[in-house]
């Protein structure tokens, strides 16, 4: 079952970038803005981390703070972190049950191939844990800003 917006997110546990457990109730307290991306170092993906990390101080000032999410383990989100200087933590959810929880590991073709991955994806979890806004299908240019107008509007 897919969580919907104005339901509690599901308490689950993955590795951060650091190699340590971080669950989505470790943030109680904050805005959260989880974003989903298919994987580490491609040209949209990039582009949207690092449109996150140009933005960061903004959404810390909101008391927000910054997920990424991927299926990639965490070596290669430490390298990405550090090719492009990400002051945020991503998350290795090689499993993909984070994915699966919010509805957003599908099934996708490219070329004519059929296989499952991420749909490029933003939620905002507020500060009790539960989901307040969520976008999906996500076109990278401008979506930081919308994901961050949003949040001026709520707090």
């Amino acid at each position: 079952m897919t969580i919907e917006v104005g339901q509690e997110v599901p308490n689950l546990t993955v590795k951060g970038n650091d190699g340590r457990d971080v669950s989505l109730k470790d943030f109680r307290g904050k805005y959260v803005v989880l974003y989903f991306y298919p994987k580490d170092m491609t040209p949209g993906c990039t582009t949207e981390a690092c449109d996150f990390r140009d933005q960061h101080e903004s959404f810390k000032d909101l008391d927000a703070v910054i997920l990424g999410v991927s299926p990639d383990p965490v070596d290669r989100h430490k390298k990405f972190i550090d090719k492009h200087d990400l002051p945020f933590e991503l998350l290795a959810d090689e499993d993909h049950q984070l994915a699966e929880a919010f509805g957003v590991w599908k099934l996708k073709k490219n070329f004519g191939k059929e296989y499952m991955g991420i749909e490029r994806s933003t939620f905002v979890i507020d500060p009790d844990g539960k989901l307040l806004k969520e976008w999906r299908k996500v076109k990278v240019k401008g979506h930081v800003e919308e994901a961050l107008e949003y949040l001026r509007e709520v707090k």
